[in-house]
């Protein structure tokens, strides 16, 4: 008799599943914690200061914000003792979530770098932004490097995608950082936005990818003879 996805998800080693679920877990709550800290501080420093670019930055974390609590949620609602069909409904619905969020990331990039370009706006110097933006080029690579590993051990493509966006995010970091060196250096004040808006059709593309694989989980759920 061949194994439906229920009794699959049934013979996992329990002990190995509830240590991995406890490990994403983990990382989920220091990268929603990460960026809700990282969003205020850029925030509240950007309109003191008057900083556009302090302020965006806080408003691109608070997106990364929205992807954490989806995958989030999805952990703490289909936990180790959940079913196989709660497991599904729980992994498409954060799917769509951080799916979405891709979206809106890269909608805003889009907008954001778009704008600095046609105004021929040179990045900020800031102090506050530049202690942000090398702090998350060390924590969000070693965040989304365990992510991943952790999703591929649960098989939680949601888990997966975000790690995808945290991932973004240090290459954001590392752009902006690029950016302000080769405007101090040559004066190319376009390297930043310019190396933002190249990875807007990869950001899409992941969104368009977390969709689709949420779609395909809807189908597999209703048409698998265990669901």
């Amino acid at each position: 008799m061949t194994p439906t996805k229920e009794t699959a998800a049934e013979d996992r080693p329990r002990a190995g599943y509830e240590q991995l679920h406890r490990r994403a877990l983990r990382l989920e709550w220091i990268t929603t914690s990460w960026n809700v800290i990282e969003a205020v501080i850029a925030i509240s420093a950007g309109v003191l200061s008057r900083s556009i670019a302090l302020t965006a930055f806080g408003a691109d974390s608070l997106i990364e914000v929205l992807s954490s609590v989806g995958v989030l949620w999805r952990l703490l609602t289909a936990g180790p003792g959940a079913s196989s069909g709660e497991h599904e409904r729980a992994e498409k619905r954060a799917l769509v979530v951080v799916g979405m969020t891709f979206f809106l990331l890269a909608t805003y990039i889009t907008l954001d770098a778009g704008s600095a370009l046609l105004k021929g706006q040179p990045p900020e110097n800031s102090t506050v932004g530049l202690v942000l933006s090398v702090a998350s080029l060390i924590a969000m690579p070693m965040l989304a490097l365990s992510k991943q590993r952790i999703a591929r051990a649960m098989g939680s493509k949601a888990l997966e995608a975000d790690a995808v966006e945290t991932w973004v995010c240090a290459y954001l970091s590392a752009a902006l950082l690029l950016g302000l060196g080769l405007h101090r250096l040559f004066g190319w004040w376009w390297a930043d936005p310019a190396g933002a808006l190249i990875m807007v059709p990869f950001i899409a593309w992941q969104g368009r990818k977390a969709v689709h694989e949420a779609r395909e989980e809807e189908v597999e759920t209703r048409v698998s003879p265990g669901s």
